[in-house]
């Protein structure tokens, strides 16, 4: 069986998985990708694409007991901290920026230029869950 490249797809857990999915797309700029639901219509299983193609994440209800379910916390379950964050590569960081707080996002960092390069930022979203989003760009050549 032939394989592509790896590729790497964040899962995130939301108590109002649906809630989560429109503030999403209208805060951060994604697009419903798949949405899969029970028979009484909650949602299993979303997976949101970024408005480019170029990235997904994956989310799923945070009060669905599971196997998995028992590593997970919430972001106020534990003081509002995180272990993890996802960084996204946006094209016009200003612009994402505008809109993020706009939508009601909690600038944790604001916007600015990095040292090493590109221009970003750091918020939380409507859950608690901490987003970065900005220029730089690891794949591309290194600055001199």
């Amino acid at each position: 069986m032939a394989h592509g490249p790896a590729r790497i797809v964040p899962g995130m857990r939301y108590r109002d998985p649906d809630a989560a999915i429109a503030w999403l797309c209208h805060a951060f700029g994604f697009r419903e990708h798949l949405i899969a639901r029970d028979k009484d219509g909650s949602v299993v299983h979303a997976q949101l694409a970024l408005a480019d193609g170029n990235g997904m994440i994956m989310l799923g209800p945070a009060d669905r007991d599971s196997e998995f379910s028992r590593y997970m916390r919430q972001p106020d379950e534990i003081g509002g901290a995180e272990t993890q964050t996802c960084y996204v590569i946006v094209a016009d960081p200003d612009a994402h920026y505008a809109r993020a707080k706009e939508a009601g996002a909690e600038i944790l960092l604001d916007i600015k230029d990095e040292d090493y390069g590109g221009r970003g930022y750091s918020c939380r979203d409507l859950e608690g869950h901490i987003w970065s989003f900005g220029s730089y760009d690891p794949w591309s050549p290194p600055r001199a």
